[in-house]
Formats: structure tokens, sequence, C-alpha cells
């Protein structure tokens, strides 16, 4: 019993580790991604051209993500209108990525963040190497909203009224 015990309390800071998202008021990592085409895609550019929805997804072309990117797509040309680019992100492949944007008309970049890079720079938690479903607004490259237990199929109407809120 004694080794089965101390067995697990082994894996514990493991387990127990957990990453802590940036906060409201953080400045934004200026970081360099690979999209869905490999392109390198500079977050710190995009941060310069106005507000910059960064939103973390499970794994591309599962329901949930879908609904998730789709809400999103659906109004997209909203979001557009009041100044947000829309990032998303999730540690797939390139190749996965493409085809997710492709097989669901997404009119906006999809990273693949197979190295966990971005996910790690912006504090988003994982389950094996899948990243929890977060989504950051950042406005003048600092974090003004952040939605830690992000909705599926309401994630644009989340982000539209916190756009109501903010000057």
């Amino acid at each position: 019993m004694k080794k089965l015990i101390f067995f697990l309390l082994s894996f514990v800071p493991f387990v127990g580790a957990q990453a802590t998202p940036l906060e409201i008021g953080a400045q934004a990592p200026n970081i360099q991604a690979i999209d869905q085409d490999g392109a390198t895609v500079s977050l710190g550019d995009l941060y310069q051209k106005g507000r910059v929805l960064v939103f973390f997804y499970p794994k591309a072309s599962t329901p949930g993500c879908t609904a998730q990117a789709c809400s999103l797509r659906d109004e997209f040309a909203v979001l557009k209108e009041k100044g947000v680019e829309v990032l998303g992100v999730s540690t797939d492949s390139v190749a996965a990525q493409k085809n997710f944007k492709e097989k669901h008309n997404l009119p906006f970049s999809l990273i693949a963040d197979e190295d966990a890079a971005v996910v790690k720079a912006f504090g988003v938690p994982t389950r094996g190497n899948f990243a929890s479903r977060q989504a950051f607004l950042v406005q003048d490259g600092k974090i003004v909203w952040r939605d830690l237990s992000a909705s599926t199929s309401k994630q644009a109407q989340d982000v539209m009224a916190a756009l109501e809120t903010l000057k």
C-alpha cells in the first residue's frame, strides 16, 4: 500500500500543475505562429491593426469546436464591422487546420500550434495535448476581455456583449 501511495504522490506535481491564463490588463504575447497554410503569422503585427480575438479550442472538426468556430463565422461580418480580427488556435497540424477551415468556410485564420507555444504564452490550460476552450480579446496590445470557459454555440454573442462594455 505504501508503494502505491508513493507512486501516486509522485505524479501530483504533474497532475496539479495548471497554467494561469493571462489577466485582463496584461500585455498580449507578441509571438509568431504558423497558420493553416503554413504561413508565419505575427500576433504582434495583428494587434497593431486593432482588436484581435484569439480563441482556443481543443481539436479541429470535433462537434464543440465546430460549433464555436461556426458561431464566430456566422457573426464574422458584424465582428469585422466592430474592428475585430479573429484568430483560432489549437494544437492541431497545419493539414487539420486547413481541412477545418475549408470544410466549414471559416473566414479567419487558424493557428496550427503543434508545439503549444501560443497556448503556453496565453497561459491556457491543457488536457494532454489539447488546449482548453478559452478566448481573449486584445486591444492596443493588452488583454481587455477573457472568457475562461468559452461557449461553443454562443462564442460570438459573448464577444459582442463584451464589446458593448468596452470603450
